[in-house]
């Protein structure tokens, strides 16, 4: 049987990323996911970034089994309670203020779809700026957006869009005496040059708060504020996607507010779902009206899902009743503590960075050069799963080496101390290994 389903991979799926696990998976729950040789895993990426309050919580698996008794998917125009609950929520207790109107999708790349149809439909404009570095989805307008995936062989990309170069401390484009000045400086050449480019018809400036897949990099409040004006001195609505650094994950309900800039639109998916296909997209009701005015639509065949509303009001319930927002400050610190005393042991490790429990790792072949280690990154990495950890290493040559590290809220001391301890045994033997091959 193993054969066989090894051979059905291998002949009837669709190759759709650069990983490549030994053996099928089976089951997962909390920080462990299990294969089918009853192996377990400790998952420091919760999933893809989704699994914020653990794998299959309790409270998820629950949510699932009460739409089931009631209903699982309506007509798109059948609004179920759960919807105006889990808006109501939302807009009462996890949003900044002014941001009240909601609608939910599935993905983080259709949330962003919709955010940008919102923008161009109140601005009547199609312009729009986004940050190197960036990940906003994959499909056509998104994709359009996302500078931190490969970009070719995919056709002509949405018109209209310009780059910001990212803030990064450790890799500025611009030197300067502090982290704050060499950021602004970014943005003020970016939007000159946006500016001699623009017809006038700027619709959106679109940032992650923290820029997760281009190496974790959390911008100064400054830079963040300067995004806002940029914004309102050109008539341009500012979006936030928030697919990672809402709900708490960051040690903060959402990243609006840790850096104390409200936007006009709020993107959110990953953390909302708990590992289901949950998105939203939030906005303020004078933006809301004036887009119903114009007949504004997104037709999806699961937008409102009662399922899916379900599980979002139980997530969102379990992180406030075991106060994870805390806990991902407590417990990131706890981690980011014990990474830096690697990195106190390895002169490989240049930086650790991040907020809560969203930090990056940033691998060198020396801190002087700060040349990427990526032979380093990739075979560490493969020895961590070997051993039981699995983490995401961003590979792409210009974004540097960085393992990106996002445990669930819910992860224990004993599982960051064993986390740490199979990284830093498979960091020592790749760096013997690489230096023998030498």
């Amino acid at each position: 049987m193993d054969d066989d389903l090894r051979q059905a991979a291998r002949d009837f799926l669709i190759r759709y990323g650069g990983d490549d696990f030994p053996d099928f998976f089976v089951s997962a729950k909390g920080t462990i996911v299990r294969d089918r040789t009853g192996r377990e895993y400790l998952d420091f990426t919760s999933g893809q970034m989704c699994a914020t309050i653990g794998h299959n919580h309790d409270a998820i698996v629950e949510a699932v089994s009460r739409a089931g008794r009631k209903a699982f998917h309506l007509f798109s125009g059948m609004i179920p309670e759960a919807v105006p609950q889990l808006a109501r929520t939302l807009a009462r207790e996890w949003l900044p203020g002014g941001i009240s109107r909601s609608i939910f999708v599935n993905t983080g790349s259709e949330s962003n779809e919709v955010a940008l149809r919102i923008a161009k439909m109140a601005t009547d404009g199609y312009e729009v700026l986004v940050l190197g570095g960036s990940w906003h989805g994959v499909t056509g307008g998104a994709s359009g957006l996302s500078m931190a995936s490969d970009r070719r062989h995919y056709g002509v990309p949405t018109p209209g869009v310009f780059v910001i170069p990212e803030p990064n401390a450790y890799r500025p484009y611009i030197p300067a005496p502090t982290e704050e000045e060499a950021a602004l400086a970014n943005l003020d050449l970016a939007l000159k040059m946006f500016d001699m480019q623009s017809s006038g018809r700027g619709a959106a400036i679109v940032a992650e708060p923290v820029i997760s897949a281009g190496g974790v990099l959390v911008p100064p409040k400054a830079f963040m504020q300067a995004l806002r004006r940029a914004a309102d001195e050109r008539g341009m609505l500012l979006i936030f996607d928030e697919a990672q650094t809402a709900f708490g994950r960051i040690g903060a309900k959402t990243g609006a507010e840790y850096f104390g800039v409200t936007p006009d639109i709020i993107t959110m998916s990953k953390t909302l779902g708990g590992g289901l296909p949950l998105a939203a997209v939030a906005t303020t009701p004078a933006i809301e009206e004036r887009i119903h005015e114009r007949h504004f639509t997104f037709y999806t065949s699961h937008v409102s899902d009662p399922l899916l509303a379900e599980v979002g009001l139980a997530v969102l319930r379990v992180i406030t009743e075991e106060r994870l927002v805390e806990r991902a400050n407590t417990m990131g610190a706890y981690l980011r503590a014990r990474l830096e005393e690697l990195q106190q042991r390895h002169e490989a490790i240049g930086d650790v960075r991040g907020l809560g429990l969203l930090l990056g790792v940033e691998l060198v072949e020396d801190r002087q050069t700060r040349k990427p280690a990526h032979r380093l990154g990739a075979l560490t990495t493969q020895k961590c799963l070997e051993r039981g950890l699995s983490m995401n290493i961003r590979r792409r040559p210009e974004r540097g080496s960085v393992w990106r590290i996002a445990p669930p809220l819910t992860v224990l001391h004993a599982e960051i101390d064993r986390a740490v301890e199979i990284l830093g045994g498979a960091l020592a033997d790749s760096l013997d290994e690489l230096a023998r091959a030498n």
